[in-house]
């Protein structure tokens, strides 16, 4: 932060805009290029050259030597190859030059990029294409500019190009069923989303020390501190000012780059903290959560800490989650989610409801699977997350209404209640319709949804893709049924659509506390998927009806769908297989020699008493202990490493995830236990790593 920050003035500065297009290109150009974004229509490729020149201006101005294609691939990370505007003329003098076509596609390899089968690696022709819905930027001396990327058959190979698909399929659908109930033939459906990011700050010399960090984001070894989260006393608390500092910083280089981070707290965690940005589409969302993620390892450093944003970096402190705040809106700009003072009363509100309703309960196995990972695991169900049940929790106005038409009763939403808390010199203000239920997987939260099992390091297009997708089908059977009626009857069918899906769907809404085990109970009862583990979860990519459902509607093809389930199994394995080799390692070079030292210290203390003073009973007891364990972590690292070493040749993927799900998992957290009860009883001045409690308060 070494110049004064004018927000008015800086916010977006380093962001080709609407506002900087309109000023830099002749008015039609602009015009043609803010229908396609729009409109979601196809781009005039005669107007790229003019683009291109008039972009490649604006990054010089701001200092930018290269260009880049940024892109996603299934990695879940981001992607890039910089190329410089340098070029020659004839007479080999330096131009600065960036083409239509340098704007609209580049060639990355795309052989080492994983694929799930779809390209092999001696194919290595892959293709970036500009996606002009996602404005570019200049970070450092990048332009950098958003694109998709696919194979050169044709394949998705990135996680952008299914969300551009899934965005589509709910505009067409949801303007058809919108034209059907009496809107302008002309509205379209936009879906939109805002990512809460959740993510732990420690300082840079512990995180230099734990190679568990370093390999694989979270602490594989660690014993409870004294003091943890049991007081709350971080949950909103006074924000440090070194942490102050550098949230400032963070949301300043954001805020340079369009990123509308509005909100900023801590979380419950010691250490754990939130950043929130403000609603948009749900492409551009995407694509800033890519670089809030980045940004959040980057500023980091330059304040001496690291940002950690794995799902579960400390055993029995509270995860972190990346909530997904989406909504529906018209392309007039109105939430499709409002329900009005009359929810009752409004059929857009409750027909749209009633589609979210209906897709999630068909499709919890897409929702849960959309979220599954190894880290993720750690954190679902773990009494601080939803668990892997899928429900919806919609609040008592809103079930009320639903309750009263699918008894055949008159039901009217409560009135706008003043809150009056007692003290007279304190404003009275109005309450909500609808409580904020933060033990559920999928909330109602009054005007929008909150999918809260999106883990903090997953990229959310996955979870949006799903979702958009799952809705629009819903959104599609209103519309065919609409579409067979009279136009006098239209009415009668919307009230006969909101009924059944409020009788046949009743068991995906539940209102109460999802973190108990009574729910699990009922939730079996009811039918409920309860989808534990990745496995588990990942096992259900291909079923039929949803192989059938993405390719209806053009979102994934069959051997999209298979590379996306492969790609995750192997993410899975691959995670697993990481932190079991880490923990080897640590067992092996780092605790297991520390023990041997510190049992010989106290068996040459017991030597050097002996005669000195009646008893040695307190070390002998502390020897034996030590001792216990000490045979049993080397045991320990005996039943992982033949865990590891038990994966047949000629397994499927799903088969080897399931074994290192059962075996190998169950392995790591034998040895886990171990090393913790030996880090209770060993010498901190012996112990090779630093504690839970220097980590989570090593931000002073």
């Amino acid at each position: 932060m070494s110049e004064k920050f004018d927000l008015l003035k800086d916010y977006e500065k380093d962001v080709f805009t609407l506002k900087v297009m309109k000023e830099r290109l002749p008015k039609d150009v602009y015009n043609s290029l803010l229908e396609s974004i729009r409109s979601q229509a196809p781009l005039n490729q005669k107007i790229a050259g003019v683009v291109a020149t008039a972009m490649k201006e604006w990054a010089i101005e701001k200092g930018a030597t290269h260009y880049s294609h940024w892109f996603q691939p299934m990695t879940g990370l981001t992607a890039e190859k910089q190329e410089s505007f340098v070029n020659f003329s004839d007479n080999r003098e330096i131009t600065l030059e960036f083409s239509a076509k340098e704007l609209i596609q580049s060639e990355p390899d795309a052989s080492s990029f994983p694929s799930g089968g779809i390209r092999a690696t001696f194919e290595a022709r892959g293709y970036t294409t500009w996606d002009p819905t996602s404005p570019a930027f200049v970070k450092g001396h990048v332009l950098t500019i958003p694109t998709a990327f696919a194979s050169y058959s044709g394949e998705a190979l990135d996680k952008k190009t299914p969300l551009l698909r899934s965005m589509q399929a709910i505009n067409k659908e949801g303007s058809r069923l919108l034209k059907l109930i009496g809107e302008p033939e002309d509205t379209g459906v936009l879906s939109n989303c805002g990512a809460e990011q959740e993510y732990f700050l420690i300082d840079e010399s512990v995180f230099g020390e734990r190679i568990d960090l370093i390999n694989t984001g979270r602490t594989l070894f660690g014993s409870p501190p004294a003091k943890g989260q049991e007081l709350d006393d971080h949950y909103y608390g006074s924000i440090k000012e070194r942490v102050a500092d550098y949230m400032q910083d963070l949301d300043e280089t954001l805020w340079k780059l369009g990123v509308a981070s509005k909100t900023r707290h801590n979380e419950v965690a010691p250490a754990q903290h939130e950043i929130a940005p403000i609603y948009e589409s749900v492409n551009a969302a995407a694509d800033r959560n890519q670089i809030v993620m980045d940004t959040l390892k980057s500023v980091a450093k330059r304040h001496g800490m690291v940002a950690l944003i794995h799902e579960k970096p400390f055993e029995g402190v509270n995860g972190s989650g990346k909530h997904c705040n989406w909504s529906l809106a018209t392309t007039r700009g109105e939430n499709i989610f409002e329900p009005g003072a009359t929810p009752e009363e409004n059929a857009r509100f409750l027909l749209f409801l009633s589609a979210v309703i209906k897709a999630v309960d068909d499709y919890q196995d897409l929702l849960r699977l959309a979220v599954a990972s190894a880290a993720n695991d750690h954190r679902l169900g773990r009494a601080e997350a939803p668990p892997a049940i899928i429900s919806i929790f919609l609040g008592d106005d809103v079930t009320e209404v639903l309750e009263g038409i699918r008894k055949g009763k008159k039901s009217t939403s409560r009135s706008v209640t003043k809150m009056d808390i007692g003290v007279d010199v304190l404003p009275k203000f109005s309450r909500d319709v609808t409580d904020r239920n933060r033990t559920s997987p999928f909330a109602f939260t009054g005007n929008k949804f909150e999918f809260r099992m999106v883990g903090s390091s997953q990229s959310i297009s996955g979870p949006l893709f799903v979702l958009n997708t799952i809705v629009a089908d819903a959104l599609a059977g209103f519309a065919d049924r609409l579409e067979k009626v009279k136009a006098k009857d239209v009415k009668d069918e919307i009230a006969a659509i909101i009924y059944e899906t409020a009788n046949k769907h009743e068991r995906i809404i539940f209102n109460g506390n999802n973190y108990t085990d009574e729910w699990v109970s009922v939730a079996k009862k009811r039918g409920l998927l309860n989808l534990a583990s990745t496995p588990d979860a990942l096992s259900h990519y291909s079923d039929k009806k949803n192989v059938e459902l993405f390719e209806k509607y053009g979102v994934l093809y069959p051997a999209e769908v298979k590379a996306r389930e492969e790609l995750k199994l192997e993410a899975y394995v691959t995670t697993l297989n990481i932190e079991a080799l880490t923990m080897i390692e640590m067992a092996k070079r780092d605790i297991i020699p520390v023990v041997i030292e510190f049992s010989g210290s106290i068996a040459n203390t017991i030597a050097s008493l002996k005669g000195a003073r009646a008893s040695t009973k307190l070390e002998t007891a502390l020897l034996k202990e030590v001792s216990k364990y000490a045979d049993k972590i080397g045991d320990d690292v005996v039943n992982l490493e033949t865990a590891l070493a038990k994966v047949g040749a000629d397994w499927s993927t799903l088969k080897t995830a399931k074994h290192y799900r059962k075996n190998v998992l169950t392995a790591m957290n034998g040895l886990r236990d171990t090393a913790d009860a030996l880090e209770q009883i060993v010498d901190r001045e012996y112990w090779p790593l630093p504690s839970y409690g220097e980590l989570l308060l090593s931000v002073k």
